[in-house]
Parts: C-alpha cells; structure tokens; sequence
C-alpha cells in the first residue's frame, strides 16, 4: 500500500468528504468531540460534498467541510497547512456566520443549533503544550459556562509526537492517521473502528484513479508554490524592515558600528544598504 498525504486538499476533501462513505466524518467528530451514548453523532449530511475538477489543473472551490447531524448541529472541518495572517479571525468569522445564517430575519432564535469548527493545523497557534486543544466562551470570574452554541477544537500536528505503539485514544489513532498516512506501507493491525479503516482505504492510492491522483498532485504542487510564495514575502518584508531600521538610524547620526551592533547585522550589511540609498 501507498497512502496519500491527508494534509494534501484534494486527499482531504476525498476522504473525509465523501458523502458516500460518512462513516468516516461520523467517527472523527465523535472523536475530536468526545462524544459517546446519546451525545454521539450517529448520522451526518455533507453541505459541500467534494467533487473533483473536472479536467487536469482545473481549480478546486471547497475551503472546508460543512456537515449537519440528525440534531441539526453544525459541523465546519478545515485542513490548514500554513499558518495564515489572521486565521483566529477567520475561524470565528466561519463559525458566527454559520451560527447566524441557520435562520431569516424573523425567525426564533431558538430555532439556533450549536456550531463547532474543528481546525487541524499543521502549525502551533496556541501555548497549549498539548496537541489537541477545546476552546469555549466562559465567565472569566466564575467560571460559568452559559454561551455554549459556538465552540472551537484544534488539532496542532507539530505538537503531536506519538508513534504507533503509543496511540491510545481515537483521538490519538485519527491525528496519527492524518499526520503520518503518507509514511506507511499497511494499515496499522490495532484499526478496528470501522471509519478509521474507511479513511486508511481511500487513502491508498491504488484506490484512486488517474483524474483523482493528477488533481491530488496538482494540488500538491500549487500548495508547494503558495508556502514558497509566503516565505519570499515574509524574506522580503524582513529586509524592508531592516533597510528602513538602518537608513533611519544613519540618518540621526548614529554610527555604522552602533547600528549594526543594534540591528544584530554586520558592518558590512550595513555599509551596502547605505551605499544603495546614495
């Protein structure tokens, strides 16, 4: 077996939004949520089932999974591969908009069902030591827990570092899955749920066809090219700052050794940015 990157869009979207194979989205929300008996999701309907381009290099639209279970909670699932300038804003944007579009104007609020947002972040963003994190909105002096229909769980890949002999919940199993697919050959013996199994099989590559497998890998590499141009902006935005730190430094009268001291840049450095504003 070959298994495909899960991080990857076009391998997340087939996995885990196939509205065929549900089984798969049913057992990683009861997992991320720690839902069981009564509570648990037993039965969903994808909003934006994925459909591949239709050609080869065609572009893809689905940013997320949207689901609805049978008690008409609200379920929005997001891969994020690089850490994007204002992704907390975005998150609850996604989530409050979803929360209010559930009813017109008019309507009763009681009608509102719970949203939660589940971002699986293949970067930090919390000081959270743990790799899996639940955020809600609480009375900050008592504690209470009254604005219960908006909640957020992250699952920050960077921080998980388990192997295969230490996995022990489902939440562990599934974040294993999704992090280390890619790097193994079979499917681990201990994988008895039934949705975890479903995921490892539309994961391997010998299930896909070749439409699916170019879109994967189109995917693959425009992602590549969007984290490079991210790097290069950040790179470049440095150096602006630096020239700027440098230029404006010099022209108060403070000497190169000072500045470069300050700056923790060379003598050198400094002198070819003064010499390239002349």
């Amino acid at each position: 077996m070959k298994f495909v990157d899960v991080k990857n869009d076009v391998a997340f979207h087939k996995i885990f939004g196939n509205s065929h194979k549900t089984v798969t989205l049913i057992s990683f929300l009861n997992a991320v949520m720690h839902l069981e008996g009564e509570h648990q999701v037993v039965s969903v309907k994808i909003e934006n089932p994925y459909m591949f381009p239709a050609s080869h290099g065609g572009k893809t639209v689905v940013i997320d999974i949207r689901a609805t279970d049978y008690l008409g909670r609200h379920f929005i699932v997001e891969m994020q591969v690089a850490d994007k300038e204002g992704f907390e804003k975005r998150t609850q944007f996604y989530a409050s908009r979803d929360y209010a579009a559930q009813i017109d104007r008019g309507e009763e609020y009681v009608k509102l069902r719970p949203t939660y947002f589940i971002g699986i972040l293949n970067f930090a963003i919390t000081i959270n030591p743990n790799y899996y994190s639940h955020h809600q909105t609480i009375d900050v002096e008592t504690g209470q827990w009254l604005l219960k229909d908006i909640q957020y769980f992250f699952i920050e890949l960077p921080k998980f570092k388990k192997t295969l002999g230490q996995l022990e919940t489902m939440m562990d199993k599934w974040t294993f899955f999704i992090k280390n697919a890619e790097r193994l050959t079979i499917i681990p013996e201990d994988v008895i749920d039934e949705g975890l199994k479903t995921a490892y099989i539309e994961a391997d590559k010998h299930n896909w066809n070749e439409a699916e497998l170019n879109a994967y890998y189109d995917s693959g590499a425009r992602e590549a090219d969007q984290i490079q141009e991210r790097i290069k902006s950040k790179e470049e935005g440095k150096i602006e700052k630096e020239i700027e730190a440098v230029l404006g430094l010099y022209e108060n009268g403070v000497p190169i050794s000072i500045i470069a001291k300050s700056l923790n840049i060379t003598e050198n450095r400094v002198n070819e940015i003064i010499q390239a504003k002349k």
